[in-house]
């Protein structure tokens, strides 16, 4: 399987604008709903700092087979939280989130989700840099 160069920056960017959409289901940080039920991980830092890796995919869009090891990087923060929603999910009741407020319900439902499926893209934009390093 053969994946464009522009294909895969598409990829990047749509994974930072993913990112960015914690300010929308946080309401700009004034969601206080997402903080209470994971504070540890979804306080309104740890929502900055998801808004902050989403601009540092972008700002690679475009150059990231110059920044093979980077995008491993991204791959392993991808793996760190899904592996984190996983565990949420298992031990936390969502209709709970849901009852309280919807989007921060919807967050919870989807934010996984998304993690996974941009680790799979990382992983595989990691691997093909890694196999063209060493063929070139």
């Amino acid at each position: 399987m053969t994946i464009k160069n522009t294909t895969i920056t598409k990829g990047f960017i749509i994974s930072g604008l993913m990112n960015a959409s914690v300010l929308i289901f946080s309401r700009l940080f004034t969601n206080s709903t997402i903080a209470e039920f994971d504070p540890n991980v979804m306080s309104n830092f740890g929502l900055l700092m998801i808004l902050i890796w989403g601009l540092a995919y972008i700002s690679v869009a475009k150059s990231y087979d110059k920044v093979k090891w980077l995008v491993g990087i991204f791959a392993i923060e991808k793996l760190i939280y899904g592996c984190v929603w996983i565990h949420w999910i298992l031990n936390n009741n969502i209709s709970e989130v849901y009852e309280k407020d919807l989007m921060a319900g919807v967050f919870y439902s989807i934010y996984g989700i998304n993690d996974w499926v941009f680790f799979i893209f990382f992983i595989v934009v990691f691997l093909r840099l890694s196999k063209l390093k060493d063929n070139g």
